[in-house]
């Protein structure tokens, strides 16, 4: 049992995106603060871009994350076509949204299987699941046949399912070989089972952590993570362009990333906003097939955010069957983009919430400045009210639960640091 005076620190957080951190402070049975550190996030991109050829900066961009380098990628993409005044064509747009499912597949896949899934097994690792157990035998080999399933969606149309070749600003560098699509189609098809079985248990999870806050994210309909309108709990809030002027900056100290406020309040990005903002858009079949899960949105639980992500999936395996076996694709060079003084912005979905890109180029194409807003920031402050509610209404649980129960909340907002991830050292202070 807890003092009422306690200090903790979680010197680094497990199975995450990266390296983070997390210093808590109780004091009179009262949570003075909770500080999430995210330790290797500045690498100065923003910086690099300037003064590189406008045509150069999606590529560069991309680096900033593995992980999420195809998100990066299309987002910067769009910002380089906006502010060049370029209208990509139709068969590009939906190169664009299937390579963007094979992100979605593969990355959800990721953090909801080999992360978080232990979790609710008890489990610290993925490799400790009993493979003479039927379901969690199954749930093993579900995770590598759905995320083989979103790599090679991703492989298939851009190249690569991480640092893609093929996009580039003005279309496609190669077309997707007609002689493959059946059989990206038939391995879509076959793991359609595996991700409902997921949903269902994301469904079932006892895990329960509710704070009323906002939440913002693109909506479209149909439900997409490249098009739409920025919309909150309140509705729209404003196109693409205007994003940036709705946010705060808010320095954390302690921490590598920028955080932010949204029209000075704390806000959440991602799937659960996603789907709280705009689930009646998803794909028909993933609404009939999911409903049984789709009924928990909107929520206030950030657990189910994973929820979200589970369904995200479905939505974009079902999609994607439907553009493959639809879609004739032919052979179509990239257009040449024409170079003038000018500013532009790019806004999608990311995996872990929106991202912002921002360009300013001069006459010649060259970049003078730009600016990125990326999910993990944008939720910074989100997870450590999140986790201060959660030590308060648990001073009297034993520290080793404490420490997961953070942890587990850390999890469920699937924060993307970098790509590693690290084991755990907690230093407790009496």
């Amino acid at each position: 049992m807890h003092l009422v005076n306690f200090d903790f620190t979680l010197d680094e957080v497990t199975k995450v995106e990266g390296s983070a951190g997390l210093e808590v402070k109780v004091k009179d049975g009262k949570v003075e603060y909770a500080k999430f550190k995210i330790q290797d996030y500045k690498r100065f991109y923003t910086q690099a871009m300037r003064g590189k050829p406008v045509a150069a900066i999606p590529q560069l961009l991309s680096r900033i994350c593995g992980t999420c380098s195809i998100a990066h990628l299309i987002a910067s993409i769009e910002a380089v076509e906006k502010t060049l005044g370029f209208e990509p064509s139709e068969q590009t747009k939906i190169l664009r949204t299937l390579t963007y499912h094979g992100l979605i597949i593969r990355d959800h896949a990721l953090h909801l299987y080999i992360f978080v899934l232990p979790d609710l097994f008890g489990k610290d690792s993925l490799l400790e699941f009993d493979d003479n157990d039927k379901v969690q035998h199954q749930l093993l080999h579900d995770a590598f046949a759905v995320k083989a399933a979103g790599n090679h969606l991703a492989i298939l149309v851009a190249g690569r399912s991480v640092h893609a070749p093929y996009p580039v600003a003005g279309g496609f560098l190669h077309t997707p070989e007609q002689s493959k699509i059946p059989d990206v189609i038939k391995e879509l098809e076959e793991i359609r089972p595996a991700v409902l079985r997921l949903i269902k248990v994301y469904a079932e999870s006892p895990f329960v952590l509710e704070r009323e806050t906002n939440y913002l994210a693109l909506k479209a309909n149909p439900f997409s993570y490249l098009e739409g309108q920025l919309y909150d709990n309140d509705g729209l809030v404003a196109e693409e362009s205007g994003f940036r002027d709705h946010l705060e900056h808010v320095v954390k100290p302690y921490s590598q990333a920028s955080a932010y406020t949204f029209e000075g309040k704390p806000y959440r990005v991602g799937a659960l906003a996603r789907l709280n903002l705009n689930k009646e858009a998803l794909h028909p079949r993933t609404r009939e097939d999911a409903g049984f899960a789709l009924k928990f949105f909107p929520s206030d639980n950030i657990y189910h955010n994973n929820l979200a992500q589970a369904i995200e999936i479905l939505h974009s395996v079902d999609e994607s069957i439907d553009i493959l076996k639809s879609f004739k694709f032919k052979e179509e060079k990239p257009q040449k983009l024409e170079m003038k003084a000018a500013s532009g912005v790019g806004v999608v979905e990311a995996p872990r919430g929106t991202l912002y890109h921002k360009l300013v180029v001069d006459e010649k194409g060259v970049v003078e400045e730009g600016e990125v807003i990326v999910p993990t920031g944008q939720n910074q402050i989100a997870i450590e009210l999140d986790i201060a509610r959660y030590i308060q209404e648990n001073l009297d649980k034993p520290k080793e639960e404490l420490r997961r129960g953070c942890e587990q909340i850390i999890r469920a907002y699937d924060p993307c640091m970098s790509c590693a991830s690290h084991f755990l050292k907690v230093k407790w202070i009496k």
